[in-house]
């Protein structure tokens, strides 16, 4: 039973409907409503019961093809179906007749977008996090849009929705440790993979992606301010790191330009006090009180 549902569903497919232009049924429609008004003229004149049947003919005849009348907008389509069958897609804009007393749904063709609302999700280490993205898509197939789907505009919104929280629960929202992938220092890459992963939801409604960015990313309210702290703290050990390195590499050339230059000897006590001093100075987050050594007074 399933494999006859898909091979139904994939069955369906936009191809273009059997019209004529409408000015034409148009023009025809309005000559039998002319002939239908003098053959019930003359009836009422002779009294002849042949145009009697005259002005109901052609008056069912005109109403049969007004029936058959459709109006597509430009960068819209129509879905045409006939007691209940599938017949076509008009995507010409202008007025068309096709079979009497069919059915036609209108699809828009123009680009929409779609704002997600901030959704609440836990993110792969298991911290909740504030996420929000706006899709772009267009419909491409009509048919699938209507006939496949129940409402495909609301089938955008949950599938965008439920990809965007898949996604989010993939990656941690930051990289405590360079080189790893997170939502926020990828936001390109994961928003590639929204579309993709959207792409392959919607196609079964006939709707294509052109876009999906990420509009909001945050910690949940209630872990907010202790990942601040968190990022603030990695941020201050980096920093530290580089400092010390430098301090490091400049206590190093000192002592090194001082025995090239063999001006001045030190010993090893000397050497440790002059390296510690410069890394004081230098590492210190406050400014250092110099003391100037003037001698013995012995």
């Amino acid at each position: 039973m399933n494999e006859n549902v898909s091979q139904n569903v994939d069955a369906i497919v936009e191809r273009p409907a059997k019209k004529i232009n409408g000015f034409i049924a148009l023009l025809l429609s309005l000559v039998l409503l002319v002939i239908a008004i003098l053959s019930l003229v003359n009836f009422f004149q002779t009294g002849q019961g042949l145009k009697l049947f005259f002005f109901f003919f052609a008056l069912v005849v005109s109403f049969i093809i007004l029936c058959g009348l459709v109006i597509v907008h430009p960068n819209n389509s129509a879905v045409i179906t006939f007691f209940g069958k599938y017949t076509g897609v008009i995507r010409e804009s202008g007025i068309w007749m096709v079979t009497p007393f069919s059915s036609a749904k209108k699809v828009s063709l123009r680009v929409r977008n779609f704002n997600s609302e901030k959704l609440k999700v836990n993110d792969t280490n298991g911290n909740p996090i504030e996420i929000a993205a706006v899709i772009v898509f267009r419909v491409v197939d009509s048919a699938k849009a209507i006939l496949d789907v129940n409402n495909y505009e609301q089938f955008v919104e949950i599938q965008s929705e439920t990809s965007l929280r898949h996604v989010a629960a993939q990656y941690p929202y930051d990289d405590f440790d360079d080189g790893h992938f997170s939502l926020r220092s990828n936001s390109d890459e994961v928003s590639q993979e929204l579309l993709s992963e959207l792409q392959e939801r919607l196609k079964i409604a006939g709707v294509e992606i052109m876009e999906a960015r990420l509009t909001h990313l945050a910690y949940a309210t209630e872990i907010a301010s202790a990942m601040l702290q968190r990022q603030q703290a990695t941020a201050i050990l980096a920093a530290r790191q580089i400092i010390v390195d430098g301090a490091v590499g400049m206590a190093q050339m000192a002592l090194a330009k001082l025995e090239q230059d063999g001006d001045l000897e030190l010993d090893e006590e000397r050497k440790v006090n002059m390296i510690n001093n410069i890394l004081v100075s230098i590492i210190t987050d406050r400014s250092s009180q110099p003391v100037i050594n003037v001698g013995s007074m012995y």
